[in-house]
């Protein structure tokens, strides 16, 4: 996997992870919210997953921000 690729990977999954923290959610709850696994979460959170549009865009109203705020 090409490195600008993997470290966009990291910084969104630390975005989400930041985001997820300042509303005091678990990645459990997050999960639920999202309708996702929490082992998804945890893996976009460490950048290893990478999320559809839709994934991104669910995880956006979750998280009370705008999509491309997360990018």
């Amino acid at each position: 996997m090409n490195k600008d690729y993997e470290k966009l990977l990291k910084r969104f999954g630390k975005k989400i992870s930041k985001l997820r923290k300042e509303l005091r959610l678990s990645q459990e709850e997050l999960a639920k919210t999202t309708n996702l696994d929490r082992t998804y979460i945890s893996g976009i959170e460490r950048g290893v997953q990478n999320p559809s549009l839709k994934i991104v865009s669910r995880l956006a109203r979750a998280l009370n921000v705008k999509p491309n705020s997360l990018l």
